[in-house]
């Protein structure tokens, strides 16, 4: 059986799968499609959080950004898994207590106003959409690949999937998908990964193999800091980037993680509040899965993507191009593999040509390096370089467009209920029937995945970077607001207001001057580079300091305006104390 037919049946299987499971469990009130009728358990829900979280940047794009950078990039692994810590101990099981639907409700009712109510939703549908610009972009890479179209049509296809069992199913029909979704795309993580380890290491545990021995008795962490310090490259298992830097991306990364609003709607579903800190706990556990197993993944792939160029080492010629094996040529279709032989030798000369010291002792190429390789293609391509059997490729396949459709699902319905159930229902017409507001709740998702798909056409980074991004803003204008919500009894709507305000916008304006006002591209006033940034602080890592602004800014203006009301102080209280409370408020 050829390679497209396996990937068309495991890639359709799964679409099957998703559709049936999103039909039998389609909403048909508000309370389901907003929170599943709270009936989720907690396991359930933990590897539905899982699947939400585990989008498009964690299964395809993140170990391709590790195999570039190396340990530079475990920053993404830090960031990421501490953030569930935070969400788990000091917001999951509050909100749930509160007892609402969305993070604009829970804002609203705190800060007594409805003003911060429209400014938390319009935080939340910048955050989303940044974050969902991220998912399509991998949607995109994905069939683009494996269904053998070009960039523009993947996403198209990708995005009616997710029209329908998102549209249709909400937060019931999205969460029992998610969960065979996970299950997915865990085994097809992990299936190749063990493959190649044994390939390289004869370890069948990845996390084990990464500091096993290769062939010829070298360790693989060790072999591959030569092979790439022979072509130029910085050594893989040292710091590249700043210190400085990487504690604030990774701060920004937790604190973002901590106010994502379509992964914190997630504990909104089950029936108590204990199970809230359970679901986390569960989550964190199906996502570490696959969090141990990444780091083994970026590094056998750069191995082997070195090894396929320079198949007698690097210091023999680089492999002719029309010896080039089928994945490369696969690749090429995309344009996500790109070759240019600058020197007309015939060769793929691949090596930091930035590095002049390299592009002086290396014999093939003083033109420049020629091969350009997508990052967010390595997982996706890693089976096909380790020559794994055609199921193991169409299950990878399978795993990745499963990773970024259930987060792009999560974050429609954020969009959808902010819109729907906080903008219409609650700012407009506070009468709407439950039936219209259910038809909002449709119309704001079909119009969000045609903006999100029109700008994963031309995103502004890799697929991690993107998210990286809307990280950044969540942890600047959301966690700061839902921690001083449960925490402060001294923040009123005055402060949380500015506060959002000054976070947000600092961040977002900081990230247009050197990513593009509105993404778009040539719109940046700066180039992206270090020598640029303001007191060295990259846009990704900026979140950190939008997330000061904001706690500075609201403190004092709680300061120099009046006193928070009695009766939210007791809502606060309430929403705090354990046990004997009983529910702060419900609908």
């Amino acid at each position: 059986m050829s390679q497209y037919a396996l990937n068309l049946i495991f890639i359709g299987g799964s679409f099957i799968l998703y559709i049936v499971i999103a039909w039998v469990s389609r909403a048909g009130s508000t309370s389901e499609f907003y929170a599943a009728n709270r009936g989720v358990h907690p396991v359930v829900n933990g590897m539905a959080t899982a699947a939400d979280w585990m989008s498009a940047a964690s299964f395809i794009s993140m170990a391709g950004l590790i195999a570039f950078t190396g340990y530079g990039n475990s920053s993404f692994l830090m960031g990421w898994t501490g953030g569930y810590v935070l969400l788990a101990m000091l917001l999951a099981p509050y909100l749930r207590k509160f007892g609402k639907f969305t993070v604009p409700e829970f804002i609203g009712d705190r800060f007594y106003s409805k003003t911060a109510r429209l400014v938390a939703v319009f935080c939340l549908i910048v955050i989303s959409l940044t974050y969902v610009i991220g998912q399509m972009t991998g949607v995109g890479v994905a069939f683009s690949r494996f269904l053998e179209v070009d960039n523009a049509t993947g996403l198209f296809i990708g995005a009616a999937i997710v029209f329908f069992y998102a549209v249709f199913g909400g937060m019931k029909g999205i969460t029992y998908t998610q969960v065979a979704q996970y299950v997915v795309l865990i085994f097809a993580y992990t299936v190749p990964a063990i493959f190649i380890s044994l390939q390289l290491t004869g370890n069948p545990l990845p996390p084990l193999g990464l500091f096993g021995e290769v062939s010829d008795g070298t360790s693989l962490l060790v072999k591959l800091d030569q092979v790439v310090t022979d072509l130029g490259f910085e050594e893989y298992t040292a710091l590249n980037s700043s210190m400085f830097n990487m504690v604030l991306f990774t701060l920004a990364l937790m604190i973002g993680t901590a106010g994502l609003p379509h992964v914190i709607i997630r504990f909104f579903t089950v029936p108590r509040v204990r199970d809230a800190r359970y679901s986390a706990g569960w989550a964190l556990v199906f996502i570490a899965l696959l969090y141990l197993v990444a780091p083994a993944v970026g590094a056998m792939a750069r191995l082997n993507l070195i090894d396929t160029v320079y198949p007698n080492g690097t210091q023999a010629e680089a492999l002719e191009y029309e010896a080039r094996p089928q994945w490369m040529k696969n690749w090429e279709i995309t344009g996500l593999l790109t070759f240019e032989d600058k020197n007309g030798d015939g060769r793929i000369n691949y090596y930091n040509d930035a590095n002049e010291e390299a592009a002086g002792a290396l014999a093939g190429s003083p033109q420049g390096n020629e091969l350009d390789v997508n990052r967010d293609i390595l997982v996706l391509a890693n089976p096909e370089i380790a020559q794994l059997p055609g199921w193991v490729i169409a299950l990878v396949a399978a795993g990745g467009i499963a990773a970024a459709l259930s987060t792009a699902a999560g974050l429609l319905l954020a969009i959808a209920s902010a819109v729907s159930h906080d903008l219409v229902k609650g700012a407009i017409n506070p009468t709407i029937s439950e039936r219209a507001e259910l038809m909002w709740a449709r119309v704001a998702m079909a119009v969000t995945i045609g903006v999100a798909t029109y700008l994963g056409l031309n995103p502004p980074g890799f697929a991690a970077q993107t998210v990286a991004l809307a990280f950044g803003l969540a942890a600047a204008s959301i966690f700061p607001a839902l921690m001083m919500g449960i925490f402060s009894k001294t923040v009123n709507r005055s402060g949380a207001i500015a506060g959002m305000l000054a976070g947000l916008l600092s961040t977002v304006i900081y990230i247009f001057v050197y990513k593009g006002w509105f993404f778009i591209p040539e719109t940046n006033q700066l180039a992206d580079v270090p020598e640029n940034w303001l007191f060295g602080i990259a846009p990704t890592s900026v979140g950190a300091v939008g997330a000061l602004i904001n706690f500075v800014v609201a403190i004092v203006v709680s300061k120099m305006t009046g006193d928070v009301p009695a009766h939210i102080k007791e809502l606060v209280e309430s929403v705090r104390t354990p046990r004997g409370a009983g529910v702060a408020t419900d609908h």
